[in-house]
């Protein structure tokens, strides 16, 4: 979690205004729909999962990109979320997500990988790179295994394309989850 917020805020820094208009590799957003999607639930969400606390819906059409210095607040609210979870005790129990409770870890891991993915899709639009440790390209790995049909189901991945020969663990999820890592 504190490696992939690190590299999420360095990449957040990195997007310049006149980027937020270009394409991204998720269709359906254009830069700022995506830093919005992910500020909103990789850095209050993920806060907001820790503290048991629902996200306020007016959130959802919030245009975060449009705030003085959007990308340090969202560093900010990541250092919150980080902390947030920091309790051991934020890792107990279950998470209620829509109509069902799922475990803490799961949700973390869940949010982990939002982070981390989308991390991946602005630093690609925005001519950068989102790297990860091999240690946590494997967590991401086993998230984006244990996950892809699911988020398949609800149109949040593609279909996997083929990684590169001999590719790191998180090349390997970015291709399961319909992104081409090349």
């Amino acid at each position: 979690m504190v490696e992939c917020a690190a590299e999420a805020a360095r990449v957040a820094r990195g997007v310049r205004p006149e980027q937020l208009g270009d394409p991204t590799p998720c269709a359906d957003f254009d830069v700022r729909a995506l830093v919005n999607h992910w500020v909103l639930y990789s850095g209050y969400g993920l806060e907001k999962r820790a503290l048991r606390e629902d996200l306020p819906e007016e959130w959802t059409a919030r245009d975060f990109t449009a705030e003085p210095d959007w990308a340090g607040r969202y560093a900010a609210q990541l250092d919150r979320a980080v902390a947030a979870w920091a309790d051991p005790l934020v890792w107990e129990g279950d998470i209620p997500l829509g109509d069902q409770k799922v475990p803490a870890a799961t949700i973390a891991g869940l949010v982990i990988k939002e982070m981390a993915v989308h991390g991946w899709d602005v630093a690609t639009a925005t001519g950068q790179e989102f790297g990860v440790s091999e240690a946590v390209g494997e967590f991401l790995l086993g998230v984006v295994e244990e996950n892809a049909e699911m988020y398949r189901r609800y149109g949040g991945f593609a279909e996997p394309v083929d990684p590169p020969a001999g590719a790191p663990a998180f090349a390997r999820a970015l291709a399961l989850s319909g992104r081409d890592p090349r």
